[in-house]
């Protein structure tokens, strides 16, 4: 991103709301601020909107799901957020369908099925060591998805178990260890 905005100036606007009290806060551009601050540059292209807290986490989520790479943690994350956000702007008290219409909206601005949003979602559940497997690709997306069903220290004692056999379950076996979850005798 340095050579890009040295070689072409900043491209893309940044977005930010401004504070009650005083000054702004950045939503959108943090990447672009760094490497302008690194490059010595003083001023930046922003936009600045009026913005709810929900409206803000909305922008930001949507924002860094554009970026080219993005981590499954990430997008599980932002997924997460997102979701929280625009069941937060309804009424207090949500009905089922309205939430059944906010995994529909988040899939439908993500281009991805709400199934799949659900998935990326419930890698939120995994224990942080897990879940930097995932994304460094040493657990496969669909089993870490079964094993986000476990308890914490039930992914804990798989943690152990798969570092002293140097394994990971495959999708089969993941599905067998949430069964033998759900009923209790892991």
């Amino acid at each position: 991103m340095i050579e890009s905005i040295q070689k072409f100036g900043t491209l893309t606007p940044a977005l930010a709301r401004p504070l009650p009290e005083d000054g702004y806060e950045l939503i959108s551009g943090h990447r672009r601020l760094a490497a302008c601050q690194v490059l010595g540059i003083e001023t930046m292209p922003v936009i600045v909107r009026d913005m709810t807290d929900d409206e803000a986490v909305i922008a930001m989520v949507d924002a860094n799901l554009q970026r080219e790479h993005i981590l499954p943690s990430e997008k599980a994350f932002a997924y997460k957020m997102k979701l929280d956000a625009i069941k937060h702007q309804g009424k207090a008290s949500v009905q089922v369908a309205e939430k059944l219409l906010s995994v529909e909206k988040v899939a439908d601005d993500a281009g991805e099925s709400k199934d799949q949003v659900r998935r990326y979602i419930r890698l939120t559940y995994l224990i942080p060591e897990l879940l930097s497997m995932v994304d460094d690709g040493k657990i496969a997306f669909n089993p870490a998805v079964e094993i986000s069903y476990l308890e914490q220290s039930e992914q804990r004692v798989l943690l152990n178990a798969m570092e002293l056999n140097d394994c990971t379950p495959s999708h089969a076996q993941a599905i067998r260890l949430k069964k033998l979850s759900q009923e209790g005798v892991l």
